[in-house]
């Protein structure tokens, strides 16, 4: 997952695909689309690409960008739990380009399937299906290509 997030090497992206499909293959049943877990624009800008978005697009059903990432928050590696969860309240909301027709084809009462890399905690999953459910969406599923386990500190030194 490194590799593809931060060294940019893009091209793991279709075995990771590949494998998410059928792992996850419940998961996208009867999805009426993906939607790619947003980056904030001056993040993507320096990674220079979506690595959730890329991911999504080979999943199968239909990409679409619905959510729009409008708060730069810091990254969610090292923070724990309630951290995570503050960090990233109310740092998303449906993309201002979505048109009304786009909201109704795409949100309303449909399956729609959150895509992202890692699921540590599951906040920023849990923020973006607040932001669907709330514009209508039937239900929101998520699918990731891993999952990490966030250590507890004791806050003592070893």
């Amino acid at each position: 997952m490194h590799a593809f997030k931060y060294e940019r090497r893009r091209g793991l992206a279709r075995p990771l695909a590949a494998l998410m499909r059928e792992a996850g293959r419940d998961v996208l049943r009867d999805a009426d689309c993906v939607v790619p877990i947003p980056l904030h624009p001056w993040r993507r800008l320096r990674r220079g690409f979506n690595q959730a978005d890329d991911l999504a697009r080979q999943l199968g059903p239909p990409v679409v960008r619905l959510l729009w990432r409008t708060a730069q928050t810091p990254a969610q590696t090292g923070l724990p739990a309630a951290a995570r969860r503050r960090n990233v309240r109310d740092a998303f909301r449906l993309s201002p380009l979505l048109t009304r027709a786009a909201r109704d084809r795409w949100l309303g009462d449909c399956v729609v399937v959150l895509v992202d890399d890692v699921r540590t905690t599951g906040a920023t999953l849990d923020a973006c299906a607040t932001v669907l459910r709330r514009a209508g969406a039937r239900e929101v599923r998520a699918l990731t290509a891993a999952s990490a386990i966030l250590r507890a500190t004791s806050g003592r030194s070893a």
